[in-house]
């Protein structure tokens, strides 16, 4: 390796949500905490990484950012010109990244080929270099028939036959396989490794500063839409609920998320105003303080969300979205299956009296703890030991006496 210190170059294709920064973020920051001279470069479509503190040794690098119409395809979200232009400026930035930063692993979030193609370049290059290539998936990728078509359509068989090394799923065996149902070869599936999801933690900030809550001492519900771009109809039943509940109900604070639609999120604050019970917030990059003052949660089912829920141990209600993926559903029924959480089909919206009943019964709920499912939080410790296993052999096969010791 031509650096004594390792790196490890992520790759998040970032068109629109939280979902896959978020995930990338916190196993960097997992991982430099554990190696005390690792690097980790995030490649990254986001609007608003920048918006997200990052610990020492974290650094991203911001490509061109990309929208999904409502038609499937791809648009600039801020440059004035076409989408093969702006792909092929991603691409550039994300070769040339690789190839200038070196890595020993080069981890690409959920899209085996990267967005319309983008990273095909960057893998194969790094193929025939010292990088580990891992395709990291969590745990539910969508309807096994809808998923299948997709990676028919998109050819990433190939790539994950030839170009990677490994797969990790950042999910429990037990629980989740986001390959049920479609035909891997076996030389494919060799590559999968399990981690176990991804515990989440209070930031060092908020343990410094803590967050104080709009209703002080009193208890609430959180409520969190994730990203918020597809939440509005789980915002609204909510509001309904508060707005003509007939039964008592715990405050409840609603975090809309950035990627909200402005007019609704305007929407929601004015109808706010009239309910002495219910704040808004736009949104917060920190949402963990909140997450862990709260006495439970209502959430869509989204990944990240999922493992919060897990990690700070809150009795829970999930409203999953069902399109244009069903993501969401398939993990909450799994959750709900386990005895985690609860869930209330969106297929019901707009019934407020369900939704408050729902909401009425939820802090009494047993937290997901009490479900007795062994090693559901593991994935962080999973990746970081492979992670060193890696630095090890790269250290043996070269000769170079990397630092990579745990802290």
């Amino acid at each position: 390796m031509s650096s004594k210190t390792p790196k490890i170059l992520i790759y998040s294709h970032d068109s629109f949500g939280l979902g896959h920064l978020r995930r990338c973020r916190a196993i960097a920051q997992a991982l430099v905490g554990d190696f005390d001279t690792l690097s980790v470069l995030i490649l990254s479509g986001s609007p608003i990484i920048g918006s997200f503190e990052f610990r020492s040794r974290v650094d991203f690098v911001r490509i061109p950012g990309v929208i999904k119409l409502r038609n499937g395809e791809y648009t600039p979200l801020s440059l004035h010109i076409n989408i093969d232009q702006t792909l092929a400026i991603r691409s550039s930035i994300i070769e040339h990244t690789a190839k200038v930063f070196e890595p020993d692993i080069f981890i690409v979030d959920k899209e085996p080929l990267g967005l319309r193609g983008e990273v095909l370049g960057t893998l194969e290059a790094l193929k025939n270099t010292d990088t580990r290539l891992v395709l990291g998936l969590r745990d539910v990728m969508d309807d096994p028939q809808v998923l299948k078509e997709e990676w028919d359509r998109k050819n990433v068989y190939p790539a994950l036959n030839d170009l990677y090394d490994e797969i990790w799923v950042y999910g429990p065996q037990d629980i989740c396989n986001p390959l049920d149902g479609i035909d891997i070869p076996d030389g494919v599936m060799e590559k999968l490794r399990y981690t176990g999801y991804l515990r989440r933690e209070l930031p060092e900030s908020s343990l410094e500063h803590p967050d104080a809550t709009p209703f002080g001492e009193e208890p609430y519900i959180l409520v969190t839409p994730g990203g918020g771009g597809d939440g509005v109809e789980m915002v609204d039943w909510v509001m309904r609920a508060y707005e003509t509940r007939q039964r008592p109900l715990f405050p409840a604070l609603i975090v809309l998320g950035p990627f909200m639609p402005a007019a609704a999120a305007a929407q929601f604050s004015e109808r706010a105003e009239h309910l002495r019970d219910v704040e808004i917030i736009r949104f917060t990059p920190q949402i963990e303080p909140y997450l862990a003052n709260a006495t439970a949660i209502v959430g869509m089912g989204g990944y990240n969300t999922f493992c919060e829920i897990l990690s700070f141990d809150k009795p829970t209600l999930l409203v999953p979205r069902v399109i244009p993926r069903r993501e969401q559903a398939i993990r909450a029924e799994r959750a709900e299956k386990s005895g985690l959480l609860k869930v209330l089909p969106i297929d019901n919206y707009p019934d407020s009296d369900l939704m408050a009943t729902a909401l009425s019964d939820l802090p009494a709920l047993k937290p997901p703890s009490s479900a007795g499912v062994d090693k559901l939080l593991d994935g962080l410790n999973v990746i970081s030991t492979r992670v060193g296993e890696i630095f090890n052999a790269h250290q043996s096969e070269d000769g170079e006496r990397k630092l990579v010791n745990f802290k």
